[in-house]
């Protein structure tokens, strides 16, 4: 039945993005980032497929990502500041969301506090509902919106990219998504440390 549930849904967003190109990326990565759990791993590498024949931008697909995942995160976190929660308890089975997801996320984002929103970006599942504890918790507006679109921009390059290297073979990575997503993690964690270093070592 989840399979199922996971084909139903990377159709229809593969679908989405064929029928609106880029605006289709942009509204699949909003839905994605309010809490229903639409795979923005297929909408990203089938929008780097489609970059791969010529029809859309790859950095217009990179940015409709970017700016959809940043409004939908905004448009959750306004939610859970103003007691969403209880309404995902009561009607989160209507839009696909599991408890145990949301909890998961909770539990990040007390272990690592607003850095969780920032490297949350690129991990799965954690990455759809980080919006909501962070709301909950009342974290300041500006800093999630700062941490949410930064930590968004490895995610979406990552993917994007992929699609555009394996053109008609995109759907092949599938069963790898979760090893790929802890790669761009650690990928980015490491790049944002070099740099640190760097500026550390010369602050000029």
């Amino acid at each position: 039945m989840l399979h199922q549930l996971t084909e139903f849904l990377s159709s229809w967003a593969t679908a989405l993005v064929e029928t609106f190109g880029h605006y289709g990326v942009f509204i699949g990565m909003i839905i994605e980032s309010a809490c229903i759990p639409l795979p923005s791993e297929a909408i990203l590498l089938f929008g780097g497929f489609l970059v791969s024949k010529g029809m859309l931008s790859f950095w217009g697909v990179v940015a409709a990502g970017v700016f959809g995942n940043s409004i939908g995160s905004v448009a959750t976190f306004w939610i859970a500041a103003n007691g969403g929660r209880t309404f995902l308890e009561k009607n989160g089975k209507y839009f696909f969301v599991h408890m145990d997801h949301l909890v998961k996320a909770e539990r990040w984002f007390t272990k690592y506090g607003e850095m969780a929103v920032f490297f949350g970006r690129n991990l799965p599942v954690v990455r759809t509902f980080i919006s909501f504890p962070a709301g909950m918790a009342k974290m300041n507006v500006v800093r999630f919106v700062t941490f949410s679109f930064i930590g968004c921009i490895p995610w979406n390059l990552a993917f994007v990219y992929l699609g555009v290297k394996l053109g008609d073979h995109w759907q092949m990575v599938e069963p790898y998504l979760h090893p790929i997503s802890y790669v761009i993690l650690a990928g980015f964690v490491m790049s944002a440390g070099w740099i640190l270093y760097r500026k550390i070592r010369n602050p000029k």
